[in-house]
This record gives structure tokens, C-alpha cells and sequence, in this order.
């Protein structure tokens, strides 16, 4: 599996945000996380953190934003803590999960239980962003788009 740094979408990003945990690649509609190996993810550590960083720069609840869990990494989190996200307002348009293994894909299909949007399960990066460009009526596989600081 190809972490986003590895592959030509990089260059793609209009910002990239590092934390300890984990680094998300922000595009127009769409944001990318590769959690770091053996963290386990909760919305007080983390989920929290996030959320309110990403609904400041996009300037909304992220109901326009797709996530992608780019899971090139061994990690756990817990799938009850979307009930959280929700139930403090935050959305998504849309939530895809990249993953390679069986387990990652029954990982994948019990965290889909929890959450309240789209979902769909993805073998590649590129598959996942051919979804998102058909959602979000965007052309990120063809577009141009020059990376900036925020």
C-alpha cells in the first residue's frame, strides 16, 4: 500500500497537517489521514482535535468534505466514537477506506455500523479518489491544482 507522499496526488494538496498521531493531506472536497502504526485513535485524543481543526479550514461542519483513511499503517481506534462526532454536529459527505487486508476490511465493515454517511471500502488510493471525483464532480486525477501553505 502506497502512503499519499509516495504517489503523484501529493503534489496535488492545497495543505498538509503533521501531528504525532497522524498526517492528513487536505484537498478542495476531500481529506486524506494515514494514522501513524500502533496508535489507538479516540475522539478525546484525537477525533476531537481533528474535527475542529478541519471544520476551521474548510469554514464548515465538513458536510462538503469526503474523508479517506488511507490505512497504511497497523492501528485501532474506536468505532463508537462516530456516535460522538455526529452527535456534536460534525458530518461528512462521504467516508472511504483504503485497506489491503481481510482484516482491515472486516475492521472497515464494523466501523461502517457507526457511521452516518456514505461509506464505501477501497484496494487503492486512486480507486478511492476515482470515487471521490465522481461524488464531488471534481477532476482531482486530471486537475492541476498547485500545492499552497495555509
Amino acid at each position: 500500500m502506497k502512503k499519499l507522499k509516495d504517489t503523484p496526488y501529493y503534489y496535488r494538496a492545497i495543505h498538509e497537517i503533521n501531528y504525532s498521531f497522524g498526517d492528513f493531506y487536505l484537498f478542495d472536497t476531500f481529506v486524506v489521514g494515514e494514522i501513524h502504526d500502533n496508535v489507538h485513535v479516540s475522539w478525546k485524543e484525537h477525533g476531537k482535535m481533528i474535527a475542529e481543526e478541519l471544520s476551521n479550514l474548510y469554514d464548515n461542519n465538513g458536510k462538503d468534505i469526503i474523508y479517506i483513511s488511507n490505512r497504511v499503517n497497523d492501528y485501532s481506534l474506536v468505532p463508537t466514537d462516530w456516535k460522538i462526532f455526529f452527535k456534536l454536529s460534525y458530518n461528512l459527505k462521504a467516508y472511504g477506506i483504503i485497506s489491503h487486508t481481510k482484516t482491515g476490511y472486516f475492521n472497515a465493515m464494523l466501523e461502517r455500523m457507526f457511521v452516518n454517511t456514505k461509506s464505501r471500502w477501497f484496494n487503492s488510493l486512486e480507486d478511492s479518489i476515482i470515487w471521490v471525483d465522481k461524488i464531488s464532480n471534481t477532476e482531482v486525477l486530471k486537475s492541476r491544482i498547485k500545492r499552497v501553505s495555509l
